[in-house]
């Protein structure tokens, strides 16, 4: 993969999470993200494999999200949960064969990187984005930690599978 793509794709999650995070107050912001998505499939040297990975991954992400929203964790306005936190699924998604590839092997690798930087990127946007977090960052964060250090090296091996 050429490595102009990789630091497409590593600059594209990071535009891609603060257009979300952003847009939760404004709102025309999620449309540059969707506009980035649609760039990044146009782009994508395997368009069908790719939408494979953003629909699972973002429908498990969406899942996710909203039971930790049902037992608490969260506190959303909408029910059941906001578009601009799917829309970071997919954005998530997006990188998972390209830019954030490198992460999937070894297991420990994917594992630690998704139990500081998950929990790291909630605390972050639900400080930006205005969420609610009712047991406070701390537990937040170690509630998040285990379940990011299984989630990540999970979605980059369904990812490479692909």
């Amino acid at each position: 993969m050429a490595r102009s793509w990789l630091i497409g794709n590593a600059l594209w999650l990071q535009a891609g999470w603060w257009a979300c995070v952003l847009g939760a107050h404004l709102p025309w912001l999620l449309l540059t993200a969707t506009a980035g998505l649609l760039l990044h499939l146009r782009l994508c040297p395997q368009p069908v494999s790719e939408m494979r990975v953003l629909f699972w991954v973002t429908i498990a992400g969406c899942m996710l999200d909203s039971l930790l929203g049902m037992l608490g964790v969260f506190s959303f306005e909408q029910w059941p949960l906001p578009l601009w936190l799917a829309l970071l699924w997919l954005v998530l998604a997006s990188g998972l064969r390209h830019s954030l590839a490198w992460a999937g092997q070894p297991f420990w690798r994917a594992a630690l990187l998704g139990m500081l930087g998950g929990p790291l990127a909630y605390l972050a946007g639900a400080r930006v984005a205005g969420i609610d977090l009712p047991l406070g960052p701390l537990y937040t964060g170690l509630i998040l930690a285990p379940i990011w250090a299984l989630a990540l090296p999970l979605a980059l091996r369904f990812a490479a599978r692909c």
